[in-house]
């Protein structure tokens, strides 16, 4: 399943890192390792941040998602699943509102 990741960056210790030279070198080598689908650099609540798009197999793979950006920068990761239009049709809604729709409430 695809899975959306936000990371939020703080400021520090990133800033100490890209005054180090090892921002760069980091971030490479976690992108190499996790291989994203996609990933777009950004600002959140005015902190560096990442968003990114990757296949998840399996749940037990998250934390080999996650733990590269806890351990090397200190980042808060979101996790969201993913949905393409053919997946919102297997749901099959109407079955659902038949299921759950109460003309009581109205």
């Amino acid at each position: 399943m695809k899975m959306l990741v936000t990371i939020i960056l703080p400021i520090e210790p990133f800033n100490s890192m890209v005054r180090n030279g090892k921002a760069g070198d980091i971030l490479m080598r976690v992108m190499e390792d996790i291989k994203p689908e996609s990933i777009y650099f950004t600002d959140i609540e005015g902190c560096r941040a990442a968003i990114m798009i990757v296949e998840v197999t399996d749940p037990s793979s998250i934390p080999s998602i996650a733990e590269p950006w806890f351990l090397n920068f200190e980042a808060s990761c979101e996790f969201k699943m993913l949905m393409a239009p053919e997946d919102i049709m297997k749901a099959d809604l109407a079955k659902l509102a038949a299921k759950w729709y109460d003309v009581h409430l109205l």
